[in-house]
């Protein structure tokens, strides 16, 4: 199938970890997948091995929100996946010393980018679409100190619900899901346990706090993410699907 033939997928912050793992799960599902990432050099890495496409993108920015819809109109004339992953999650914070400007930082990516991805898909998307938002376990199991991530990663599913029932009551064709991963193996997550000194204590004591016994891999978010695109789940819309090894139970 030539590239403009199939079905266009974007991904946020696609560059490695959960993101890339979508992207290699929707590429394989027979979409151009565009990687959408501020790190270029492993985006686009990324976007050849899969032979999709890179843009640069900072999901707190509007105007480059803007400009990646301009070039999707502009090369593909559609847009029929959205999967909203980008995010940042720091170092934990203790809460009577967070500063301002950090809360304001982790709201800008974790949920000003969801919402200017989700306004722009429902734009782009004309004969309707799939739209999936990364959230967190963290959006419905509290941490003491990560209160920016938590508030932002709930206000994403409630943002969620918002895109679906307004896409459903104007009959758009659109559907808007979260997905809430536990614990992930990922290289953002592996540098946060290396700071904390012992690794491989970390590690264990974050396997304990889920029920199934282990963290996950990436490609388990990935497959709830291939699923909910799919035809399979057609009549699934404003539903959050915690994939977290039962941490939130």
């Amino acid at each position: 199938m030539a590239p403009a033939e199939k079905p266009v997928a974007v991904v946020t912050g696609a560059s490695e970890g959960i993101g890339r793992a979508i992207a290699e799960r929707l590429s394989r599902d027979g979409m151009h997948v565009v990687i959408a990432d501020i790190q270029d050099a492993k985006g686009e890495a990324a976007a050849r091995e899969l032979g999709g496409s890179y843009v640069h993108c900072d999901v707190a920015q509007e105007n480059e929100w803007n400009a990646l819809a301009d070039g999707l109109a502009a090369r593909f004339g559609r847009l029929d996946v959205l999967v909203n992953n980008a995010g940042i999650n720091p170092a934990p914070q203790d809460f009577a010393c967070y500063p301002l400007s950090s809360w304001h930082h982790m709201l800008a990516v974790n949920l000003d980018g969801v919402f200017l991805g989700c306004r722009m898909a429902v734009s782009a998307m004309p004969k309707g679409g799939a739209i999936i938002n990364i959230a967190s376990a963290a959006a419905r199991k509290p941490v003491g100190d990560m209160a920016g991530y938590c508030a932002s990663k709930a206000a994403v599913c409630m943002l969620t619900k918002t895109v679906a029932l307004y896409c459903g009551q104007h009959r758009l064709n659109i559907r808007c899901n979260a997905v809430l991963p536990g614990s992930i193996d990922t290289p953002l997550v592996n540098r946060l346990r290396d700071a904390a000194g012992d690794p491989v204590a970390a590690r264990a004591t974050a396997a304990a706090r889920h029920p199934i016994g282990f963290v996950g891999a990436p490609q388990d978010i990935a497959s709830m993410v291939g699923f909910l695109v799919s035809a399979d789940a057609r009549f699934i819309t404003g539903a959050e699907f915690c994939v977290d090894g039962g941490l939130t139970l």
